[in-house]
């Protein structure tokens, strides 16, 4: 999950068949709408881990996840360019029960994600204050919750404001550090300073015993959110042409900035010391004090900190709002439609902030603050690539249920090409499911049964009520 306008209620309000524009969208439009959704300075310091070895993963990540969703969210865009979004795709494929699944699998996916982005925001204002409160619990909490409630409250108010915030941050927040976190990179070494890690070819080889891949599925979610690409195929002039010159440029620009923002980290601090949740700052300070520019470290804490909560801003509203679509379509109680004088879903707004609450609390009960960084992190995993199974089962579906719907964008290779793509996409949510139940080597994160007993209690904690509003549902229907 990057800086991303991408939320739900993009797929209420972006899934249409007009443009905002009189122009049609060119490749270079869309390439740096998706770059903007999806590249994210959050997930640089969990790959950089690997060293040299996390160009290859990135690589691979593309390949096999990355281009496949792209494809299939082209598609389905273009060919029920309404409103629904995500919902409507699954519901046209496999009915409204699984089309409201999808939906809640990615409100949930958002609302575990806070805490995450939360405690990296804190980590990184602790910067501003003393460095080692960033492995303070008790700090880390009190900020958190501090922070989430002020954002909460800020979307109580409107669109306008809070549309505003984003967008400031994404240029402040995430484009001036990343260039900025690139550059240093390429000064350090130029200015002879000793790397961290080896520049050969057998760097590149990578080396991941089973206890370590549960990275890879932070690299996986980390290239999740292309579907905001697909919202927009529809606004091209020429779909079939622009698109996949668009999604050829958005992967090689996020694949470069990714491996390059790691490799800056990998380079300055040593592997033993990297902090998952603080690394980035970690790196500034350490470059900064290095060539006697301290002064910067606190500049580069709130612009990054602010880039994350204008990430977190973004996000809040729109779950609401798909839950209030989906409440629409009588999947949910009527209690879900209430709006405050705003046109705000209050009701929906505090009830995912006492959820989030409830989940900061991860914080006090596990060993260290990057092992409940990285728990909360897997659990978004999980129930992201749940929805991303409905979904890729869901165009191979429609090739079949409906052939003969007119299709702005195709998917390259007819019937096989949309095996390949959903089939591949599948295939890797499926296996990012399984890695995240492996703790992962580098983080004391206590017992390993415990640690996959509470990811699965929480995976089954948040299924739990849209499973029982689908067999609801169900037996209406019956």
């Amino acid at each position: 999950m990057g800086l991303s306008p991408y939320n739900f209620e993009n797929i209420i309000q972006m899934g249409t068949t007009t443009t905002s524009s009189n122009k049609p969208l060119g490749v270079i439009a869309l390439a740096m709408i998706s770059v903007a959704a999806i590249f994210s300075l959050r997930n640089l310091p969990v790959m950089a881990e690997y060293g040299l070895s996390s160009a290859v993963f990135y690589l691979l990540a593309a390949l096999v996840f990355f281009v496949p969703a792209s494809l299939v969210c082209a598609e389905l865009a273009t060919t029920w360019p309404k409103n629904g979004g995500i919902y409507l795709w699954v519901k046209e494929a496999l009915g409204p029960r699984f089309g409201f699944l999808t939906l809640w699998f990615e409100w949930t996916n958002t609302i575990v994600w806070f805490p995450a982005v939360l405690s990296y925001i804190a980590a990184t204002l602790a910067y501003l204050i003393a460095p080692t409160l960033a492995a303070n619990k008790y700090y880390m909490i009190v900020m958190m919750l501090g922070i989430f409630w002020g954002v909460s409250g800020l979307n109580y108010f409107g669109m306008r404001l809070a549309s505003w915030v984003s967008g400031f941050g994404i240029v402040f927040g995430t484009l001036v550090p990343a260039v900025l976190i690139l550059g240093l990179g390429i000064v350090w070494l130029l200015s002879g300073q000793v790397s961290q890690i080896s520049f050969n070819w057998g760097a590149l080889v990578p080396h991941v015993s089973l206890d370590q891949s549960a990275f890879l599925a932070g690299l996986i979610l980390s290239f999740a959110g292309m579907q905001i690409a697909g919202f927009h195929a529809q606004d091209t002039a020429n779909p079939q042409r622009v698109f996949p010159r668009a999604i050829l440029l958005a992967v090689v620009l996020i694949v470069i900035a990714s491996t390059l923002g790691t490799l800056a980290i990998a380079v300055v601090i040593p592997q033993q010391q990297i902090s998952i949740v603080a690394g980035l700052m970690q790196t500034f300070d350490l470059f900064f004090t290095t060539f006697h520019l301290h002064w910067l470290v606190p500049v580069l804490a709130l612009l990054t900190a602010f880039g994350s909560i204008a990430a977190v801003n973004a996000w809040l509203t729109g779950p609401s709002k798909g839950l209030q679509y989906a409440a629409q379509e009588s999947q949910l109680p009527q209690v879900f439609h209430s709006k405050n004088r705003y046109g705000m879903p209050a009701g929906i707004l505090t009830l995912q902030a006492l959820i989030g609450t409830v989940l900061s609390l991860v914080y006090l009960f596990l060993p260290t603050v990057n092992a409940s960084y990285w728990f909360l992190s897997a659990l978004t995993a999980q129930l992201t690539m749940f929805m991303y199974l409905l979904l890729f089962v869901a165009v191979i579906v429609l090739r079949y249920r409906h052939p003969d719907v007119a299709r702005p964008y195709r998917i390259p290779g007819g019937k096989i090409g949309v095996w390949l793509a959903g089939g591949l996409g599948f295939a890797v949510s499926l296996a990012t499911i399984v890695l995240g139940f492996i703790p992962p080597a580098q983080l004391e994160t206590g017992s390993t049964l415990l640690y996959e007993t509470a990811l699965l209690g929480g995976i089954l904690a948040f299924s739990l009520p849209a499973l029982v509003l689908f067999y609801r549902q169900r037996k209406r229907d019956s």
